[in-house]
């Protein structure tokens, strides 16, 4: 016995997931640009103009790779799972008020153990560390992946929604909550000191996941989360505050210092160049 989505539920989510995705990227990041310029919590040293065009020229990249080399989208394959009834809830006919929070949830902590991963594996670091090398930490920061990590995260994902058996809906809404918690967490914005601790028991906020950028090793290597703040908390990771504060804290990693490594050529090329210097993870600091 299978637990499926109602066919036209199945469509609407097909041919409107590309809108709907699309829709609140676009509004989650105008939200957060426009709150940037009200109330940053760092004066920024390399402007904008400096930075967010590549950035953002990655995204576009991005995007375009996944939809081409990846047809199936991660929804489509979770329909796929429904109607077919392979993956874990399929299998055991979890209720769809129980598979779908749970999905999520354990979606978010695949993303999470996943970071680590990319912290831990010196190639995988090679990839992951052009997110870091960003000098500045803003909006357009959360979305600046190299693209073959992009590819491979997809591969991760896709393998796992069809062990699992996610719903459509659980995956979409996975999707479009990544999206805009990666955009909160890694904002310039400043949140109240009460409503930054309170949030911090539920979701990643930026002064929390600000400590992840910072070029001291043992900062880097906390506060993996993305959106849900539980595993660090859970697995040991949690890191309260930088020690130099918020606004004297140094963002970025050794490697990658000049601002020309800020054009859209050298942050492709980045992987390639230089050593993967045993780092993060694989550096021990006893401080």
């Amino acid at each position: 016995m299978t637990r499926t989505t109602p066919v036209s539920t199945m469509n609407a989510l097909l041919l409107n997931e590309p809108a709907i995705r699309l829709g609140a990227f676009a509004s989650v990041f105008a939200l957060m640009a426009v709150w940037e310029l009200i109330a940053p919590r760092r004066r920024q040293v390399v402007p904008r103009g400096r930075r967010w065009p590549a950035n953002l020229a990655i995204v576009a990249l991005d995007v375009i790779l996944v939809r081409v080399l990846y047809p199936t989208g991660a929804v489509a394959l979770a329909m796929l799972g429904e109607a077919k009834g392979f993956g874990l809830l399929n299998a055991y006919a979890v209720p769809m008020w129980l598979a779908v929070p749970l999905a999520v949830v354990l979606l978010d902590l695949v993303i999470y153990l996943q970071h680590v991963l990319f912290h831990a594996v010196p190639v995988l670091w090679r990839l992951h560390r052009m997110h870091h090398a960003d000098l500045e930490f803003d909006v357009t920061t959360g979305a600046r992946f190299h693209p073959i990590e992009i590819l491979a995260s997809m591969a991760i994902k896709l393998t796992v929604v069809a062990a699992l058996g996610a719903p459509a809906v659980a995956v979409l809404i996975f999707e479009v909550a990544l999206n805009a918690t990666a955009m909160f967490n890694h904002s310039n914005v400043r949140l109240p000191a009460m409503a930054d601790r309170t949030l911090r028991w539920l979701v990643v906020t930026p002064d929390m996941h600000r400590v992840h950028h910072s070029i001291v090793v043992r900062e880097t290597n906390s506060n993996f989360g993305f959106n849900l703040s539980w595993w660090d908390r859970l697995f040991g990771t949690y890191r309260d505050q930088p020690a130099a504060g918020h606004e004297a804290m140094t963002i970025g990693i050794e490697q990658f210092r000049d601002v020309s490594e800020q054009r859209l050529d050298r942050m492709l090329t980045q992987p390639f160049r230089g050593d993967a210097q045993g780092y993060p993870l694989g550096r021990i600091s006893t401080d």
